[in-house]
Protein backbone atom coordinates (compact mmCIF):
# COMPACT_ATOMS: atom_id res chain seq x y z
CA UNK A 1 0.00 0.00 0.00
CA UNK A 2 0.99 3.64 -0.32
CA UNK A 3 2.13 4.56 3.14
CA UNK A 4 0.82 7.76 4.62
CA UNK A 5 -1.06 8.74 1.47
CA UNK A 6 -4.71 9.10 0.66
CA UNK A 7 -5.77 6.51 -1.87
CA UNK A 8 -7.04 8.08 -5.10
CA UNK A 9 -10.70 7.98 -5.99
CA UNK A 10 -11.04 7.00 -9.64
CA UNK A 11 -14.06 7.83 -11.81
CA UNK A 12 -16.00 4.68 -12.68
CA UNK A 13 -19.34 3.17 -13.48
CA UNK A 14 -21.59 2.95 -10.43
CA UNK A 15 -21.96 -0.80 -10.88
CA UNK A 16 -18.48 -1.87 -11.95
CA UNK A 17 -16.17 -3.42 -9.33
CA UNK A 18 -13.25 -1.23 -8.28
CA UNK A 19 -9.65 -2.21 -8.91
CA UNK A 20 -8.16 0.42 -6.59
CA UNK A 21 -8.24 0.73 -2.83
CA UNK A 22 -10.06 3.37 -0.85
CA UNK A 23 -9.47 5.06 2.47
CA UNK A 24 -11.63 3.47 5.11
CA UNK A 25 -13.07 5.35 8.08
CA UNK A 26 -12.31 4.09 11.60
CA UNK A 27 -14.33 0.91 12.09
CA UNK A 28 -17.56 1.23 14.01
CA UNK A 29 -18.79 -1.46 16.32
CA UNK A 30 -21.21 -3.53 14.31
CA UNK A 31 -22.62 -6.98 14.06
CA UNK A 32 -20.66 -9.63 12.22
CA UNK A 33 -21.84 -10.69 8.78
CA UNK A 34 -22.90 -14.00 10.28
CA UNK A 35 -25.15 -12.28 12.81
CA UNK A 36 -26.51 -10.04 10.06
CA UNK A 37 -27.28 -13.04 7.83
CA UNK A 38 -29.02 -14.82 10.71
CA UNK A 39 -31.05 -11.69 11.35
CA UNK A 40 -32.05 -11.62 7.66
CA UNK A 41 -33.27 -15.22 7.92
CA UNK A 42 -35.23 -14.45 11.10
CA UNK A 43 -36.82 -11.40 9.50
CA UNK A 44 -38.22 -13.58 6.73
CA UNK A 45 -40.41 -15.43 9.21
CA UNK A 46 -38.29 -17.67 11.41
CA UNK A 47 -36.53 -17.33 14.74
CA UNK A 48 -32.83 -17.90 15.34
CA UNK A 49 -33.55 -20.97 17.47
CA UNK A 50 -35.67 -22.46 14.65
CA UNK A 51 -32.81 -22.44 12.11
CA UNK A 52 -31.57 -25.99 11.52
CA UNK A 53 -27.93 -26.62 12.39
CA UNK A 54 -27.12 -27.49 8.76
CA UNK A 55 -28.44 -24.15 7.53
CA UNK A 56 -26.58 -22.33 10.30
CA UNK A 57 -23.33 -23.87 9.05
CA UNK A 58 -24.17 -22.86 5.47
CA UNK A 59 -24.74 -19.25 6.56
CA UNK A 60 -21.55 -19.23 8.60
CA UNK A 61 -19.48 -20.68 5.74
CA UNK A 62 -20.95 -18.26 3.24
CA UNK A 63 -20.29 -15.21 5.41
CA UNK A 64 -16.72 -16.30 6.06
CA UNK A 65 -16.07 -16.78 2.35
CA UNK A 66 -17.73 -13.45 1.52
CA UNK A 67 -15.66 -11.54 4.06
CA UNK A 68 -12.42 -13.17 2.97
CA UNK A 69 -13.06 -12.69 -0.73
CA UNK A 70 -13.89 -9.00 -0.25
CA UNK A 71 -10.65 -8.47 1.67
CA UNK A 72 -8.68 -10.13 -1.11
CA UNK A 73 -10.54 -8.34 -3.90
CA UNK A 74 -10.08 -4.91 -2.34
CA UNK A 75 -6.30 -5.42 -2.46
CA UNK A 76 -6.17 -6.21 -6.22
CA UNK A 77 -4.81 -2.82 -7.38
CA UNK A 78 -2.84 -1.85 -4.77
CA UNK A 79 -1.69 -5.34 -5.65
CA UNK A 80 1.58 -6.82 -4.47
CA UNK A 81 1.49 -8.97 -7.60
CA UNK A 82 1.76 -12.08 -5.49
CA UNK A 83 -0.31 -14.47 -7.56
CA UNK A 84 -1.08 -16.51 -4.44
CA UNK A 85 -3.52 -13.76 -3.37
CA UNK A 86 -5.32 -13.93 -6.68
CA UNK A 87 -5.44 -17.73 -6.55
CA UNK A 88 -6.88 -17.59 -3.05
CA UNK A 89 -9.55 -15.10 -4.16
CA UNK A 90 -10.36 -17.39 -7.07
CA UNK A 91 -10.75 -20.35 -4.69
CA UNK A 92 -13.20 -18.43 -2.50
CA UNK A 93 -15.32 -17.22 -5.40
CA UNK A 94 -15.29 -20.72 -6.89
CA UNK A 95 -16.47 -22.18 -3.59
CA UNK A 96 -19.41 -19.76 -3.49
CA UNK A 97 -20.33 -20.79 -7.03
CA UNK A 98 -19.90 -24.54 -6.50
CA UNK A 99 -21.95 -24.53 -3.31
CA UNK A 100 -24.71 -22.49 -4.99
CA UNK A 101 -24.96 -20.00 -2.15
CA UNK A 102 -26.91 -17.61 -4.38
CA UNK A 103 -29.30 -20.26 -5.72
CA UNK A 104 -32.29 -19.09 -3.66
CA UNK A 105 -31.92 -15.38 -4.49
CA UNK A 106 -33.95 -15.53 -7.70
CA UNK A 107 -36.92 -17.02 -5.84
CA UNK A 108 -37.27 -13.96 -3.60
CA UNK A 109 -38.91 -10.70 -4.57
CA UNK A 110 -35.92 -8.63 -3.41
CA UNK A 111 -33.99 -6.85 -6.19
CA UNK A 112 -31.23 -5.75 -3.78
CA UNK A 113 -30.26 -9.39 -3.26
CA UNK A 114 -30.13 -9.99 -7.01
CA UNK A 115 -27.83 -6.96 -7.38
CA UNK A 116 -25.47 -8.53 -4.81
CA UNK A 117 -25.43 -11.66 -6.94
CA UNK A 118 -24.66 -9.66 -10.08
CA UNK A 119 -21.86 -7.81 -8.29
CA UNK A 120 -20.44 -11.17 -7.20
CA UNK A 121 -20.30 -12.29 -10.84
CA UNK A 122 -18.62 -9.03 -11.92
CA UNK A 123 -15.94 -9.38 -9.26
CA UNK A 124 -15.38 -13.05 -10.02
CA UNK A 125 -14.88 -12.14 -13.70
CA UNK A 126 -12.22 -9.53 -12.80
CA UNK A 127 -10.30 -12.10 -10.74
CA UNK A 128 -10.43 -14.62 -13.59
CA UNK A 129 -9.28 -11.99 -16.08
CA UNK A 130 -6.26 -11.13 -13.93
CA UNK A 131 -5.46 -14.85 -13.70
CA UNK A 132 -5.96 -15.29 -17.47
CA UNK A 133 -8.60 -17.98 -16.84
CA UNK A 134 -10.43 -17.05 -20.01
CA UNK A 135 -12.33 -20.33 -20.24
CA UNK A 136 -13.88 -19.66 -16.82
CA UNK A 137 -14.53 -16.03 -17.81
CA UNK A 138 -16.58 -17.16 -20.81
CA UNK A 139 -18.71 -19.44 -18.61
CA UNK A 140 -19.23 -16.66 -16.07
CA UNK A 141 -20.20 -14.17 -18.78
CA UNK A 142 -22.88 -16.56 -20.03
CA UNK A 143 -24.21 -17.03 -16.48
CA UNK A 144 -24.11 -13.28 -15.85
CA UNK A 145 -26.00 -12.69 -19.09
CA UNK A 146 -28.75 -15.08 -17.98
CA UNK A 147 -28.90 -13.46 -14.54
CA UNK A 148 -29.16 -9.95 -15.99
CA UNK A 149 -31.91 -11.06 -18.37
CA UNK A 150 -33.85 -12.57 -15.47
CA UNK A 151 -33.23 -9.47 -13.33
CA UNK A 152 -34.45 -7.04 -15.99
CA UNK A 153 -37.48 -9.25 -16.72
CA UNK A 154 -38.59 -9.43 -13.07
CA UNK A 155 -37.81 -5.93 -11.84
CA UNK A 156 -38.37 -2.60 -13.53
CA UNK A 157 -35.31 -0.91 -12.01
CA UNK A 158 -33.25 2.09 -13.09
CA UNK A 159 -29.96 0.19 -13.40
CA UNK A 160 -31.00 -2.20 -16.19
CA UNK A 161 -29.11 -0.21 -18.82
CA UNK A 162 -25.99 -0.06 -16.67
CA UNK A 163 -25.92 -3.81 -16.08
CA UNK A 164 -26.33 -4.45 -19.80
CA UNK A 165 -23.42 -2.07 -20.37
CA UNK A 166 -21.28 -4.07 -17.92
CA UNK A 167 -22.12 -7.22 -19.87
CA UNK A 168 -21.26 -5.57 -23.19
CA UNK A 169 -17.95 -4.30 -21.81
CA UNK A 170 -16.73 -7.67 -20.60
CA UNK A 171 -17.91 -9.41 -23.78
CA UNK A 172 -15.96 -6.91 -25.90
CA UNK A 173 -12.96 -7.22 -23.58
CA UNK A 174 -12.58 -10.98 -24.01
CA UNK A 175 -13.00 -10.67 -27.79
CA UNK A 176 -10.35 -7.94 -28.17
CA UNK A 177 -7.56 -10.22 -29.46
CA UNK A 178 -7.40 -9.76 -33.26
CA UNK A 179 -6.19 -13.33 -33.98
CA UNK A 180 -7.66 -16.66 -32.87
CA UNK A 181 -5.50 -19.73 -32.26
CA UNK A 182 -7.51 -22.88 -33.03
CA UNK A 183 -7.25 -26.54 -32.16
CA UNK A 184 -7.93 -29.17 -34.81
CA UNK A 185 -11.56 -29.32 -33.64
CA UNK A 186 -11.84 -25.50 -34.13
CA UNK A 187 -12.01 -24.76 -30.39
CA UNK A 188 -10.14 -21.62 -29.35
CA UNK A 189 -6.79 -22.08 -27.61
CA UNK A 190 -6.30 -19.93 -24.50
CA UNK A 191 -2.85 -18.39 -24.87
CA UNK A 192 -0.86 -16.91 -22.00
CA UNK A 193 1.37 -13.88 -22.45
CA UNK A 194 3.06 -13.96 -19.09
CA UNK A 195 6.81 -14.43 -18.77
CA UNK A 196 7.44 -18.16 -19.07
CA UNK A 197 10.60 -19.87 -17.83
CA UNK A 198 11.95 -19.94 -21.40
CA UNK A 199 10.36 -16.65 -22.43
CA UNK A 200 13.15 -14.10 -22.10
CA UNK A 201 16.38 -14.70 -24.04
CA UNK A 202 19.06 -16.06 -21.73
CA UNK A 203 22.16 -14.04 -21.01
CA UNK A 204 25.06 -15.75 -22.71
CA UNK A 205 28.51 -15.99 -21.24
CA UNK A 206 30.45 -12.82 -21.89
CA UNK A 207 27.37 -10.54 -22.11
CA UNK A 208 28.10 -7.47 -19.98
CA UNK A 209 24.83 -6.09 -18.59
CA UNK A 210 23.67 -4.25 -15.49
CA UNK A 211 22.37 -5.90 -12.32
CA UNK A 212 19.25 -3.76 -11.94
CA UNK A 213 15.89 -5.45 -11.33
CA UNK A 214 12.35 -4.21 -12.00
CA UNK A 215 10.67 -3.60 -8.64
CA UNK A 216 7.70 -1.26 -9.26
CA UNK A 217 5.45 -0.47 -12.21
CA UNK A 218 2.81 2.22 -12.67
CA UNK A 219 0.33 1.19 -15.37
CA UNK A 220 -1.70 4.23 -16.43
CA UNK A 221 -4.61 4.19 -18.87
CA UNK A 222 -6.77 6.93 -20.40
CA UNK A 223 -7.84 6.01 -23.93
CA UNK A 224 -11.35 7.30 -24.54
CA UNK A 225 -12.66 4.79 -27.05
CA UNK A 226 -10.75 1.70 -25.98
CA UNK A 227 -12.48 -1.45 -24.79
CA UNK A 228 -12.38 -1.72 -21.01
CA UNK A 229 -13.93 -3.61 -18.13
CA UNK A 230 -14.26 -1.97 -14.75
CA UNK A 231 -11.11 0.19 -14.44
CA UNK A 232 -8.96 -1.93 -16.73
CA UNK A 233 -8.46 -1.04 -20.40
CA UNK A 234 -7.20 -3.61 -22.90
CA UNK A 235 -3.81 -1.87 -23.05
CA UNK A 236 -3.50 -1.85 -19.25
CA UNK A 237 -4.45 -5.52 -19.10
CA UNK A 238 -1.91 -6.49 -21.75
CA UNK A 239 0.91 -4.62 -20.05
CA UNK A 240 -0.12 -6.12 -16.71
CA UNK A 241 0.21 -9.61 -18.22
CA UNK A 242 3.59 -8.76 -19.77
CA UNK A 243 4.95 -7.89 -16.31
CA UNK A 244 4.00 -11.15 -14.60
CA UNK A 245 5.61 -14.57 -14.55
CA UNK A 246 3.77 -17.69 -15.54
CA UNK A 247 2.83 -19.40 -12.24
CA UNK A 248 4.70 -22.62 -11.52
CA UNK A 249 3.36 -25.45 -9.43
CA UNK A 250 5.26 -26.32 -6.28
CA UNK A 251 6.41 -29.73 -7.52
CA UNK A 252 8.22 -28.30 -10.54
CA UNK A 253 9.79 -25.61 -8.36
CA UNK A 254 11.15 -28.18 -5.91
CA UNK A 255 12.66 -30.17 -8.77
CA UNK A 256 14.73 -27.21 -9.90
CA UNK A 257 18.42 -27.40 -8.91
CA UNK A 258 19.20 -25.51 -5.74
CA UNK A 259 15.62 -25.12 -4.57
CA UNK A 260 16.00 -27.45 -1.58
CA UNK A 261 19.04 -25.62 -0.26
CA UNK A 262 17.39 -22.20 -0.48
CA UNK A 263 13.96 -23.24 0.80
CA UNK A 264 14.54 -21.61 4.19
CA UNK A 265 15.84 -18.35 2.74
CA UNK A 266 13.42 -15.53 1.92
CA UNK A 267 12.87 -15.38 -1.83
CA UNK A 268 12.56 -12.17 -3.83
CA UNK A 269 9.17 -11.15 -5.14
CA UNK A 270 8.45 -13.05 -8.34
CA UNK A 271 6.66 -10.13 -9.98
CA UNK A 272 7.15 -6.37 -9.80
CA UNK A 273 4.75 -4.47 -7.56
CA UNK A 274 2.12 -2.70 -9.67
CA UNK A 275 -0.26 0.22 -9.38
CA UNK A 276 -3.15 0.22 -11.86
CA UNK A 277 -4.29 3.81 -12.40
CA UNK A 278 -7.29 4.39 -14.66
CA UNK A 279 -7.82 8.05 -15.57
CA UNK A 280 -5.83 9.41 -12.60
CA UNK A 281 -5.74 13.14 -11.95
CA UNK A 282 -2.31 14.75 -11.89
CA UNK A 283 -2.30 14.86 -8.09
CA UNK A 284 -3.27 11.19 -7.83
CA UNK A 285 -0.62 10.17 -10.32
CA UNK A 286 2.06 12.20 -8.55
CA UNK A 287 1.06 10.69 -5.20
CA UNK A 288 1.67 7.20 -6.51
CA UNK A 289 4.85 8.21 -8.31
CA UNK A 290 6.29 9.79 -5.18
CA UNK A 291 5.34 6.83 -2.99
CA UNK A 292 6.79 4.30 -5.42
CA UNK A 293 9.95 6.38 -5.82
CA UNK A 294 10.36 6.61 -2.05
CA UNK A 295 9.95 2.86 -1.48
CA UNK A 296 12.11 1.75 -4.44
CA UNK A 297 14.83 -0.61 -3.16
CA UNK A 298 18.49 -0.16 -4.04
CA UNK A 299 19.56 -1.36 -7.51
CA UNK A 300 15.92 -1.41 -8.61
CA UNK A 301 13.96 0.09 -11.48
CA UNK A 302 10.66 1.97 -11.61
CA UNK A 303 8.66 1.40 -14.81
CA UNK A 304 6.03 3.91 -15.95
CA UNK A 305 3.62 2.79 -18.67
CA UNK A 306 1.40 5.45 -20.23
CA UNK A 307 -1.46 4.56 -22.56
CA UNK A 308 -3.25 7.85 -23.07
CA UNK A 309 -4.53 10.51 -25.42
CA UNK A 310 -1.92 12.89 -26.80
CA UNK A 311 -1.86 16.59 -25.87
CA UNK A 312 -0.48 18.74 -28.69
CA UNK A 313 0.60 22.36 -28.33
CA UNK A 314 -0.15 24.66 -31.25
CA UNK A 315 2.38 27.10 -32.66
CA UNK A 316 5.99 27.55 -31.59
CA UNK A 317 7.57 29.35 -28.66
CA UNK A 318 10.88 31.20 -28.45
CA UNK A 319 12.38 28.67 -26.07
CA UNK A 320 11.33 25.03 -26.15
CA UNK A 321 11.74 23.08 -22.95
CA UNK A 322 10.30 19.89 -21.42
CA UNK A 323 6.88 21.56 -21.03
CA UNK A 324 6.58 22.95 -24.56
CA UNK A 325 6.09 19.76 -26.59
CA UNK A 326 2.86 18.64 -24.96
CA UNK A 327 2.52 15.20 -23.42
CA UNK A 328 -0.25 12.76 -22.61
CA UNK A 329 -3.62 13.42 -21.00
CA UNK A 330 -4.25 11.17 -18.01
CA UNK A 331 -7.67 12.37 -16.87
CA UNK A 332 -9.60 15.22 -18.47
CA UNK A 333 -11.75 14.63 -21.54
CA UNK A 334 -11.98 18.27 -22.53
CA UNK A 335 -11.04 19.63 -25.96
CA UNK A 336 -10.73 16.25 -27.65
CA UNK A 337 -10.49 16.50 -31.44
CA UNK A 338 -10.10 13.26 -33.43
CA UNK A 339 -8.87 11.52 -30.32
CA UNK A 340 -6.25 14.16 -29.50
CA UNK A 341 -6.28 16.99 -27.00
CA UNK A 342 -5.37 20.45 -28.26
CA UNK A 343 -3.81 23.14 -26.09
CA UNK A 344 -3.99 26.63 -27.51
CA UNK A 345 -0.79 28.63 -27.09
CA UNK A 346 -2.66 31.91 -26.73
CA UNK A 347 -4.19 30.68 -23.49
CA UNK A 348 -2.44 31.57 -20.27
CA UNK A 349 -2.46 28.03 -18.91
CA UNK A 350 -1.57 24.50 -19.93
CA UNK A 351 -3.77 21.43 -19.53
CA UNK A 352 -3.72 20.56 -15.83
CA UNK A 353 -3.81 16.78 -16.22
CA UNK A 354 -1.29 16.57 -19.04
CA UNK A 355 1.80 14.64 -18.00
CA UNK A 356 4.76 16.40 -19.61
CA UNK A 357 8.27 14.95 -19.89
CA UNK A 358 9.39 17.61 -17.41
CA UNK A 359 6.97 16.24 -14.80
CA UNK A 360 9.08 13.07 -14.62
CA UNK A 361 12.45 14.80 -14.24
CA UNK A 362 12.49 14.58 -10.41
CA UNK A 363 12.11 10.78 -10.64
CA UNK A 364 15.14 10.34 -12.89
CA UNK A 365 17.26 10.40 -9.72
CA UNK A 366 16.75 6.63 -9.74
CA UNK A 367 16.73 4.16 -12.66
CA UNK A 368 13.60 4.85 -14.73
CA UNK A 369 12.11 2.86 -17.62
CA UNK A 370 9.27 4.61 -19.49
CA UNK A 371 6.86 3.25 -22.12
CA UNK A 372 4.59 5.77 -23.84
CA UNK A 373 1.79 4.55 -26.11
CA UNK A 374 0.17 7.72 -27.41
CA UNK A 375 -0.40 9.86 -30.47
CA UNK A 376 2.08 12.32 -28.93
CA UNK A 377 4.63 9.82 -27.64
CA UNK A 378 7.41 11.74 -29.40
CA UNK A 379 7.10 14.49 -26.80
CA UNK A 380 9.22 12.17 -24.65
CA UNK A 381 12.05 12.23 -27.18
CA UNK A 382 12.82 15.64 -25.69
CA UNK A 383 13.90 14.13 -22.41
CA UNK A 384 17.06 15.16 -20.62
CA UNK A 385 18.90 12.84 -18.25
CA UNK A 386 19.89 15.30 -15.54
CA UNK A 387 21.16 12.86 -12.92
CA UNK A 388 23.13 10.31 -14.90
CA UNK A 389 20.99 7.37 -13.78
CA UNK A 390 19.90 4.75 -16.33
CA UNK A 391 16.94 6.12 -18.31
CA UNK A 392 15.16 4.66 -21.34
CA UNK A 393 11.91 5.71 -23.06
CA UNK A 394 10.19 3.37 -25.54
CA UNK A 395 7.81 5.38 -27.72
CA UNK A 396 4.93 4.15 -29.87
CA UNK A 397 4.24 5.29 -33.44
CA UNK A 398 2.23 8.50 -33.41
CA UNK A 399 -0.01 7.32 -36.28
CA UNK A 400 -0.87 4.06 -37.99
CA UNK A 401 -1.77 3.35 -41.62
CA UNK A 402 -5.43 3.96 -42.39
CA UNK A 403 -6.03 0.25 -42.92
CA UNK A 404 -5.28 -0.39 -39.23
CA UNK A 405 -6.81 2.67 -37.59
CA UNK A 406 -10.27 1.18 -37.18
CA UNK A 407 -8.79 -1.45 -34.83
CA UNK A 408 -7.73 1.05 -32.16
CA UNK A 409 -10.79 0.28 -30.03
CA UNK A 410 -9.44 -3.24 -29.47
CA UNK A 411 -6.14 -1.94 -28.11
CA UNK A 412 -2.98 -0.35 -29.42
CA UNK A 413 -0.85 -2.26 -31.93
CA UNK A 414 2.32 -1.09 -30.19
CA UNK A 415 1.27 -2.47 -26.81
CA UNK A 416 0.12 -5.69 -28.50
CA UNK A 417 3.66 -6.12 -29.87
CA UNK A 418 5.06 -5.71 -26.34
CA UNK A 419 2.54 -8.19 -24.96
CA UNK A 420 2.18 -10.79 -27.73
CA UNK A 421 4.53 -10.06 -30.65
CA UNK A 422 3.47 -13.07 -32.71
CA UNK A 423 -0.21 -12.10 -32.56
CA UNK A 424 0.71 -8.54 -33.57
CA UNK A 425 2.83 -9.87 -36.45
CA UNK A 426 -0.06 -12.03 -37.67
CA UNK A 427 -2.47 -9.09 -37.42
CA UNK A 428 -0.34 -6.71 -39.52
CA UNK A 429 0.12 -9.56 -42.01
CA UNK A 430 -3.63 -9.81 -42.51
CA UNK A 431 -4.20 -13.11 -40.68
CA UNK A 432 -7.10 -13.55 -38.26
CA UNK A 433 -6.77 -17.22 -37.27
CA UNK A 434 -4.13 -19.94 -37.09
CA UNK A 435 -3.82 -23.61 -36.19
CA UNK A 436 -2.13 -24.44 -32.93
CA UNK A 437 0.68 -26.45 -34.51
CA UNK A 438 1.78 -23.58 -36.77
CA UNK A 439 1.40 -21.11 -33.88
CA UNK A 440 3.80 -23.13 -31.72
CA UNK A 441 6.27 -23.47 -34.60
CA UNK A 442 6.27 -19.68 -35.09
CA UNK A 443 6.64 -19.09 -31.34
CA UNK A 444 9.75 -21.25 -31.35
CA UNK A 445 11.18 -19.28 -34.26
CA UNK A 446 10.35 -16.03 -32.50
CA UNK A 447 12.36 -17.18 -29.49
CA UNK A 448 15.33 -17.61 -31.85
CA UNK A 449 14.78 -14.07 -33.17
CA UNK A 450 14.75 -12.72 -29.59
CA UNK A 451 18.04 -14.50 -28.84
CA UNK A 452 19.63 -12.90 -31.87
CA UNK A 453 18.25 -9.46 -30.98
CA UNK A 454 19.81 -9.86 -27.53
CA UNK A 455 23.17 -10.54 -29.16
CA UNK A 456 22.80 -7.54 -31.45
CA UNK A 457 22.22 -5.30 -28.43
CA UNK A 458 25.00 -6.61 -26.25
CA UNK A 459 27.55 -6.75 -29.10
CA UNK A 460 26.80 -3.25 -30.37
CA UNK A 461 29.70 -0.84 -30.01
CA UNK A 462 27.66 2.34 -30.32
CA UNK A 463 24.58 1.56 -28.19
CA UNK A 464 23.84 3.81 -25.23
CA UNK A 465 24.82 2.06 -22.01
CA UNK A 466 21.40 2.75 -20.47
CA UNK A 467 19.91 -0.09 -22.56
CA UNK A 468 22.52 -2.52 -21.25
CA UNK A 469 21.96 -1.37 -17.65
CA UNK A 470 18.34 -2.55 -17.90
CA UNK A 471 19.14 -5.70 -19.88
CA UNK A 472 19.95 -7.78 -16.80
CA UNK A 473 16.27 -7.88 -15.75
CA UNK A 474 14.19 -10.55 -17.52
CA UNK A 475 11.05 -8.42 -17.88
CA UNK A 476 12.90 -5.40 -19.26
CA UNK A 477 15.06 -7.59 -21.50
CA UNK A 478 11.95 -9.10 -23.07
CA UNK A 479 10.32 -5.66 -23.51
CA UNK A 480 13.47 -4.34 -25.23
CA UNK A 481 13.78 -7.29 -27.61
CA UNK A 482 10.06 -7.09 -28.46
CA UNK A 483 10.38 -3.35 -29.04
CA UNK A 484 13.18 -3.91 -31.55
CA UNK A 485 11.22 -6.70 -33.25
CA UNK A 486 8.19 -4.38 -33.47
CA UNK A 487 10.23 -1.53 -34.94
CA UNK A 488 12.00 -3.77 -37.46
CA UNK A 489 8.70 -5.35 -38.56
CA UNK A 490 7.02 -1.98 -39.13
CA UNK A 491 10.01 -0.63 -41.06
CA UNK A 492 9.89 -3.63 -43.40
CA UNK A 493 6.10 -3.69 -43.87
CA UNK A 494 4.78 -2.22 -47.12
CA UNK A 495 1.93 -0.19 -45.59
CA UNK A 496 4.06 1.42 -42.84
CA UNK A 497 5.66 4.06 -45.04
CA UNK A 498 5.75 7.25 -42.94
CA UNK A 499 8.25 8.13 -40.26
CA UNK A 500 5.44 8.60 -37.76
CA UNK A 501 4.48 4.94 -38.35
CA UNK A 502 7.66 3.77 -36.62
CA UNK A 503 8.41 3.44 -32.90
CA UNK A 504 11.24 5.56 -31.51
CA UNK A 505 13.27 5.60 -28.33
CA UNK A 506 15.22 7.83 -26.00
CA UNK A 507 18.17 7.48 -26.19
CA UNK A 508 18.13 6.57 -29.88
CA UNK A 509 19.11 3.06 -30.86
CA UNK A 510 21.83 2.61 -33.50
CA UNK A 511 19.51 1.67 -36.39
CA UNK A 512 22.05 -0.14 -38.54
CA UNK A 513 22.97 -2.41 -35.62
CA UNK A 514 19.44 -3.06 -34.36
CA UNK A 515 16.13 -2.22 -36.07
CA UNK A 516 17.65 -2.12 -39.59
CA UNK A 517 20.17 -4.89 -39.13
CA UNK A 518 20.23 -7.15 -42.25
CA UNK A 519 20.50 -10.29 -40.11
CA UNK A 520 17.29 -9.35 -38.21
CA UNK A 521 15.54 -8.43 -41.46
CA UNK A 522 16.37 -11.84 -42.86
CA UNK A 523 14.77 -13.46 -39.79
CA UNK A 524 11.58 -11.45 -40.21
CA UNK A 525 11.32 -12.45 -43.86
CA UNK A 526 11.81 -16.08 -42.87
CA UNK A 527 9.01 -15.82 -40.30
CA UNK A 528 6.82 -14.28 -43.00
CA UNK A 529 7.68 -17.22 -45.30
CA UNK A 530 6.60 -19.73 -42.65
CA UNK A 531 3.24 -17.93 -42.55
CA UNK A 532 3.10 -17.48 -46.33
CA UNK A 533 2.78 -13.68 -46.03
CA UNK A 534 6.15 -12.63 -47.41
CA UNK A 535 4.40 -10.54 -50.06
CA UNK A 536 3.42 -7.87 -47.51
CA UNK A 537 7.08 -7.11 -46.70
CA UNK A 538 9.81 -5.45 -48.73
CA UNK A 539 12.66 -7.75 -49.73
CA UNK A 540 15.44 -5.17 -50.17
CA UNK A 541 14.31 -3.13 -47.21
CA UNK A 542 17.23 -0.78 -46.67
CA UNK A 543 17.25 0.37 -50.32
CA UNK A 544 13.50 1.03 -50.18
CA UNK A 545 13.56 3.67 -47.42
Amino acid sequence: MVRGARQPQQPRSRLAPRLTGTVEKPPRKRKSRTEFALKEIMSSGGAEDDIPQGERKTVTDFCYLLDKSKQLFNGLSLRTSETSYLNEAFSFYSAIRQRSYYSQVNKEDRPELVVKKLRYYARFIVVCLLLNKMDVVKDLVKELSDEIEDYTHRFNTEDQVEWNLVLQEVAAFIEADPVMVLNDDNTIVITSNRLAETGAPLLEQGMIVGQLSLADALIIGNCNNQVKFSELTVDMFRMLQALEREPMNLASQMNKPGMQESADKPTRRENPHKYLLYKPTFSQLYTFLAASFKELPANSVLLIYLSATGVFPTGRSDSEGPYDFGGVLTNSNRDIINGDAIHKRNQSHKEMHCLHPGDLYPFTRKPLFIIVDSSNSVAYKNFTNLFGQPLVCLLSPTAYPKALQDQSQRGSLFTLFLNNPLMAFLFVSGLSSMRRGLWEKCQEYLRKINRDIAQLLTHSRSIDQAFLQFFGDEFLRLLLTRFIFCSATMRMHKIFRETRNYPESYPQLPRDETVENPHLQKHILELASILDVRNVFFENTIDDY
